[in-house]
C-alpha cells in the first residue's frame, strides 16, 4: 500500500490539504482533506462530514426517546418511581393543616402498586392501594394503615392521570393522580375525617 500527502503551510478558502491512502492498483481508498477550515473524510466514495456526524448523532437521540416512549407506554406511564413534596389537608373540624408527602409506584405490566405517606404536626396517614388495569379501566383494593380501613377502588387511568373512587364501610372519597414529567399532584375529597387533601410532588 502506498501513503501520498500533500500539505499546505496556510489554509485559505477553498484550498484542502489532507492525505489519500491508495491500493496496489493505484486507486483511492482513502482521502481527508481539509476545506474552508473543515475537515471532511471521504472513504470508499461515501462522504462524512462534521454536519452528518451531527445528523447520525441526533438520530440515535431520536431513536433512544422512541425506544423510552414505547418503555413507558401503558395507563400508568409516568407513575413508576419515588416522589415527595408538600401540601395541606383539610380536616372536618375545620382546620387546615400543612403536610409533607412521599410517595412510591411500582408499575409492572397492567398492574400498579402505590404507597402515599403524608404526616403535619399533629395528623398523617399511610394510603396503599393495589390496582390492575384493563384497557383504561382499573380496579383493586386499598387500605389506610392508620386508622385500619380498607375498601375497593375502580376508576380510570391514562395520559398521566389515575381517577379512582374508594370506598369502605361508612367511608368513600375521591382521588385524582395527575403526572406531567417529574411533576406530580394528588387531590382526595371525602367527607370523613379527611374532607380535602392536595399535593404537588417531585419525581426523586
Amino acid at each position: 500500500m502506498i501513503i501520498a500527502t500533500c500539505d499546505q503551510p496556510v489554509i485559505e478558502p477553498n484550498t484542502l490539504r489532507g492525505h489519500q491512502v491508495f491500493d496496489a492498483a493505484g486507486r483511492v481508498l482513502q482521502k481527508s482533506v481539509i476545506m474552508d477550515g473543515k475537515l471532511e473524510m471521504k472513504l470508499f466514495g461515501s462522504t462524512l462530514s462534521g454536519h452528518a456526524v451531527k445528523a447520525v448523532g441526533l438520530g440515535a437521540a431520536l431513536m433512544l426517546s422512541v425506544s423510552a416512549g414505547h418503555a413507558q407506554s401503558g395507563p400508568f406511564a409516568g407513575f413508576d418511581g419515588s416522589w415527595a413534596g408538600n401540601g395541606t389537608v383539610a380536616l372536618s373540624d375545620g382546620t387546615t393543616e400543612r403536610i409533607r408527602c412521599k410517595a412510591s409506584y411500582k408499575v409492572t405490566g397492567p398492574s400498579l402498586k402505590q404507597s402515599l405517606q403524608c404526616a403535619s404536626d399533629s395528623y398523617k396517614f399511610l394510603l396503599t392501594s393495589d390496582v390492575t388495569s384493563q384497557g383504561d379501566r382499573i380496579s383493586g383494593n386499598w387500605s389506610e394503615a392508620s386508622r385500619n380501613v380498607n375498601g375497593e377502588l375502580q376508576g380510570t387511568a391514562g395520559k398521566g392521570q389515575i381517577e379512582v373512587f374508594v370506598q369502605a364501610a361508612g367511608f368513600a372519597a375521591s382521588i385524582s393522580l395527575r403526572t406531567t414529567g417529574n411533576k406530580q399532584s394528588v387531590q382526595i375529597s371525602s367527607k370523613g375525617e379527611i374532607r380535602g387533601v392536595n399535593i404537588t410532588m417531585t419525581k426523586s
